[in-house]
């Protein structure tokens, strides 16, 4: 394991993987002591973040265990007298698959359940073993169950903080289209090309279905996704005219309410002038009166 993946497992993470789990070579390098675990004594991480395992994948591992044995420990942790599996679901299925009864383990200290996620997103993170939508659950149980911020967990899990504000958005996508990048439909770079249609799910779903039909790029969806979302050209003829009628009904509603003349300048920042002709002191003084009367007034 690189120093610098190791700097990404975040403080106190590292000392719960050994590095031969992570890197697939044998026990050496591995702190405290390798034990035989029964299968049967091992439960599962209830805080798994991968969701499917390949059966061929799996069975090819099978085949390599029951020729060489488990090459690499997997890491657990005591609990009311069994095991819990922090890392190496993939092998301990294998394992079962492959008919062994007992398994090399490395027994860690007591783990919360955040250390549970955070050992099992890593290990799978590092192994690639993760599709693009199970790294993003894991992100955000870690957001939202563990009251992480994105830049918490990036560092908690060796990625940049952009990376896993981007794979989080993924989640905002509809289940069928979350299933298709799962398949290998469609890939995350499609799927992020098309979150800016979320608030159009008929058009978002018949673009994923032409990109699937007609096996678009990534760089293809992101033309038709700018074509969509372009906005119409404003008509600056008929928004001048729309302005000079509103100035011109402004202007006579005013001359008529002050009985003098009124004059409206706007400016080119946007705002404006309001000009008012009084014609002597004491017309001022009349215009002074009738705004006072109306600021006076009740509401209507």
């Amino acid at each position: 394991m690189s120093p610098s993946a190791k700097r990404g497992l975040g403080r106190g993470l590292a000392s719960l993987i050994p590095d031969s789990t992570l890197e697939g070579s044998s026990t050496g390098g591995a702190s405290g002591q390798v034990r035989q675990v029964p299968l049967d004594e091992i439960r599962p991480n209830p805080e798994q973040p991968r969701e499917h395992f390949e059966p061929a994948a799996l069975q090819a591992l099978a085949n390599s265990i029951a020729s060489h044995g488990v090459l690499s420990p997997l890491v657990v942790r005591r609990e009311d007298g069994r095991y819990v599996l922090l890392a190496g679901e993939r092998r301990l299925r294998a394992a079962g698959l492959a008919g062994l009864h007992e398994v090399p383990c490395l027994v860690r200290d007591a783990a919360s359940s955040l250390e549970q996620l955070e050992v099992a997103l890593v290990e799978n993170l590092l192994r690639e073993d993760l599709d693009p939508i199970e790294a993003a659950r894991g992100y955000r149980r870690l957001l939202d169950d563990f009251g992480l911020t994105q830049e918490q967990v990036a560092q908690r899990v060796g990625r940049k903080r952009a990376t896993i504000a981007n794979a989080v958005r993924l989640l905002e996508l509809p289940d069928a289209i979350l299933a298709a990048v799962q398949s290998g439909q469609i890939s995350a770079g499609h799927a992020r090309a098309i979150l800016p249609l979320l608030d159009d799910p008929a058009t978002l779903r018949g673009l994923i279905a032409q990109t699937i039909d007609k096996g678009w790029s990534v760089r293809e969806v992101e033309r038709q996704v700018a074509r969509l979302t372009r906005a119409p050209p404003i008509d600056r003829s008929n928004e001048r005219l729309r302005r000079q009628r509103t100035l011109e009904y402004a202007t006579q509603l005013l001359r008529d309410a002050l009985k003098t003349s009124v004059q409206i300048r706007p400016l080119k920042r946007g705002g404006g002038r309001i000009v008012i002709d009084y014609a002597d002191p004491e017309d001022l003084e009349r215009l002074l009166e009738h705004m006072r009367s109306e600021a006076a007034s009740p509401s209507r």
